[in-house]
């Protein structure tokens, strides 16, 4: 078997985020270049990507409009403040992203990233609240293995303990949280969403007589990505919102990975059909190329911060590359590949071939649990006794080494590929996937 290394002194410089490094340098996955549904190792080896990078290259790799409109972007404008000075393309790229959120929330605020667009979120509730007159509302809750970014305002209202463990002691201290809604004895192997759990989202209730009228806003992802693909049960996003209104709580939904076409729409929001207050948004919205993320805000949210603000900053926040040319010509690249391919109704197409694939593996060895949505999955596998998770990271690696890339998380592997994936790569990905399960101890 040839190994795809490098010399240990090529990759001793480099910290990698949420690696373990020191397994990885002494045995490294590498890729060294992408086209369309496959990456590359620095050898040749081509590998069928099966979770889009990491949930953001919807539109397939190395697409030539995108990489073109980065190009002439770069040549003519490479950067321009953003602070009490503008470019046309950053307003050019707000109007085409409002254009594909739901109704109203056409007020865009550009980050870098997914984690910078929840801290944004977040700091733009608590100065809805304050201008309208009700400054106690200082509080947020989140929900159990929720994910929302690294920031520290993210892994505050965020729920999955390894997050958090090391920074216990620095994170927001007005924070509670909402039970997650993963109950495998009652929803096991559910396709699409489960149909019991709904009540789960009453535990709202009983924080807003615990907190009063100190609650600013409810974050919560529409599906829950990063701890292993957790679908909401029928009616249960419908009760939030249903709650968060009457209280006069915002509502935020994190679709950093449910934006752009996973679900087959343009958000989670327009699938469900129930429309928050804010949306955070970002590894889609530029198909991974280019570090871009933005906040969808309500009209009224907005205007209310603006409006009623003295002369003079509205709101002190912002990064040197909010709306960055380059990520405006990249994002507006990529949402016309979006319209002119029509790939959110493929997705929706192609849900039905990849639900009944997916759930195919069912009576694979080691699997517990299959759940799905549109085209993301999570494949739960039993723990090997006594090493949590070293069952799902050998999986990865044996997909690895038959050309199919696969996302593990402990023993949870995730599927979630590019929009363009057609049906033989779909039964390509599962067929794989089963062999490696078979495979491993």
């Amino acid at each position: 078997m040839t190994r795809d290394a490098a010399p240990s002194n090529d990759l001793d410089h480099l910290w990698m985020p949420f690696t373990a490094n020191r397994a990885f340098k002494a045995d490294p996955l590498l890729l060294a270049s992408a086209s369309e549904m496959h990456f590359a190792t620095p050898q040749g080896r081509r590998i069928l990507d099966g979770t889009a990078g990491l949930w953001c290259v919807n539109a397939g790799h190395a697409r030539a409009p995108i990489a073109r409109a980065i190009a002439a972007q770069l040549e003519t404008l490479d950067y321009a403040p953003g602070f009490q000075i503008g470019h046309p393309q950053a307003f050019a790229a707000a109007r085409a992203v409002a254009q594909v959120m739901p109704a109203r929330l056409d007020r865009i605020f550009f980050t870098n990233s997914g984690s910078e667009a929840v801290d944004t979120a977040l700091k733009i509730a608590l100065a809805y609240h304050r201008a309208r007159g009700q400054g106690q509302r200082t509080r947020f809750i989140g929900r159990e293995r929720g994910y929302h970014g690294v920031g520290f305002g993210g892994i505050s209202v965020g729920g999955i303990p390894a997050n958090r463990a090391a920074f216990t002691g620095a994170l927001l201290p007005a924070i509670d949280h909402l039970p997650h809604t993963h109950v495998p004895d009652e929803q096991r192997f559910s396709v699409g969403q489960p149909g019991w759990g709904a009540h789960l989202a009453d535990a709202l209730e009983a924080l807003v007589t615990l907190h009063g009228d100190t609650i600013a806003a409810v974050i919560v992802e529409p599906v829950a990505g990063s701890a292993g693909v957790l679908v909401p049960p029928e009616g249960y996003l419908e009760r939030l919102r249903e709650i968060t209104a009457r209280h006069g709580i915002l509502l935020i939904f994190d679709e950093v990975i449910t934006g752009f076409g996973r679900l087959g729409a343009a958000t989670a929001s327009a699938h469900f059909g129930i429309t928050p207050d804010l949306i955070t948004l970002a590894k889609g919205i530029s198909n991974g190329t280019v570090p871009a993320g933005a906040v969808a805000v309500r009209r009224d949210i907005h205007d209310t911060v603006v409006d009623d603000a003295p002369p003079g900053i509205e709101l002190f926040h912002g990064y040197t590359y909010s709306g960055h040319p380059i990520a405006a010509a990249a994002i507006q690249a990529t949402l016309a590949i979006y319209r002119d391919e029509d790939l959110f109704a493929r997705a929706a197409d192609l849900a039905p071939l990849f639900a009944q694939a997916v759930h195919g593996l069912r009576q694979a060895a080691h699997v517990v649990d299959v759940r799905n949505l549109g085209l993301m999955a999570g494949i739960e596998l039993a723990p090997r006794p006594g090493a949590p998770g070293a069952r799902g990271r050998e999986v990865m690696r044996a997909c690895f080494e038959a050309g199919v890339l696969v996302r593990v998380t402990g023993d949870i592997i995730a599927l979630s590929p590019p929009l363009i994936i057609g049906e033989d790569q779909i039964h390509t990905l599962t067929r794989v996937l089963r062999t490696a399960l078979d495979g491993v101890a």
